[in-house]
């Protein structure tokens, strides 16, 4: 296995180091885990069609396009939302 430098600045490191202590792992086995679970584009993809596949055989409903596009504008907004409560928490503790 080789590794890679990523530079990050000190704040992000900090952060992440953090995590890590938290979660009583190394900061290389944060990186991997973190890695393992996100998705690249293709695999999105490829999880989408699945979705639609088995909602179409098991349900009888096909997703169209349309309804495809707003569900991941209401997940975006959601996500951004989740995100500032989550900000305004953290500092107002």
């Amino acid at each position: 296995m080789s590794d890679v430098m990523i530079r990050v600045p000190a704040e992000v490191r900090d952060q992440l180091a953090a995590v890590a202590e938290a979660r009583g792992t190394s900061l290389r086995a944060l990186m991997q885990d973190i890695a393992a679970q996100t998705l690249t584009p293709e695999q999105i993809r490829e999880r989408a069609d699945r979705t639609r596949a088995l909602l179409a055989e098991r349900f009888g409903h096909y997703v169209s396009d349309e309804e495809s596009a707003e569900m991941r504008r209401k997940m975006r907004e959601a996500a951004t939302a989740h995100r500032a409560a989550s900000a305004g928490t953290e500092r107002n503790p």
